[in-house]
């Protein structure tokens, strides 16, 4: 069983004008635990979108949703919320990392919501997560004191810390050169390998793409092409 399957998923949005602009359009996905997906595209196509709509942060207009085997687009907000918090983890393009919090404090997080023992350790958790990312050392540095590559780096620790067992990436090497976007690449490949989670990223860049098993590609909101592609 996939652990995400979609069929026929649509979304829409009104528009001011009461005019009805449709991002997806039908898209059928299937992502297996374990595996690592690229989604590829033009800007405007549907890719963010469709990566919201798959981590929960969004709800489509019609079609099936199903995720570990739970039909997600028929539940209800407050179970959507928990599976998101326990099983998603997100790393956005802007990092979107709260300003006036150190870097482990930012990892931590996801953690307030955990139950038990996790979040009772979370502090350790996040440090040991840091530790994984190379950032250790700048547990108590506040973002704006940090590096691109070493915000990316807190934002990918924040997104893993919880184990999930989908790893949503947007863009995660674009604001990067081309060694640190290496390294964030096969970091969050180590740790998804490690835990047995599904890792799919959004991309521009044909390197990162050319490192997933899968590639789809997106285009007016719907699958146009999907072919396997040779990990590098």
């Amino acid at each position: 069983m996939s652990l995400v399957s979609v069929r026929g998923l649509q979304k829409s949005v009104t528009l001011p004008d009461g005019s009805t602009l449709e991002i997806l359009r039908g898209i059928d996905l299937d992502v297996e635990a374990g595996s690592t997906t690229a989604i590829v595209g033009r800007s405007g196509s549907g890719k963010s979108t469709l990566l919201n709509v798959l981590g929960l942060l969004d709800t489509p207009t019609n079609g099936t949703h199903e995720f570990g085997g739970v039909d997600v687009g028929r539940a209800g907000s407050l179970r959507r919320d928990r599976i998101r918090g326990a099983d998603v983890g997100f790393v956005f393009q802007q990092f979107n990392l709260l300003q006036g919090r150190t870097a482990v404090e930012n990892v931590e997080i996801p953690l307030l919501y955990a139950t038990g023992k996790d979040f009772w350790r979370r502090r350790r958790l996040a440090i040991e997560m840091l530790d994984r990312v190379g950032l250790a050392d700048r547990a108590d540095t506040q973002p704006h004191r940090l590096s691109g590559g070493e915000q990316q780096r807190v934002a990918i620790a924040r997104a893993l810390v919880r184990s999930p067992r989908l790893i949503l990436a947007d863009e995660p090497t674009g604001a990067l050169d081309v060694d640190t976007g290496r390294i964030v690449m096969e970091l969050l490949e180590t740790v998804a390998a490690e835990t047995g989670a599904a890792l799919m990223t959004i991309t521009h860049d044909a390197a990162v793409a050319a490192r997933a098993d899968t590639v789809h590609r997106i285009d007016h909101g719907l699958v146009v092409d999907a072919f396997e592609e040779a990990a590098a």
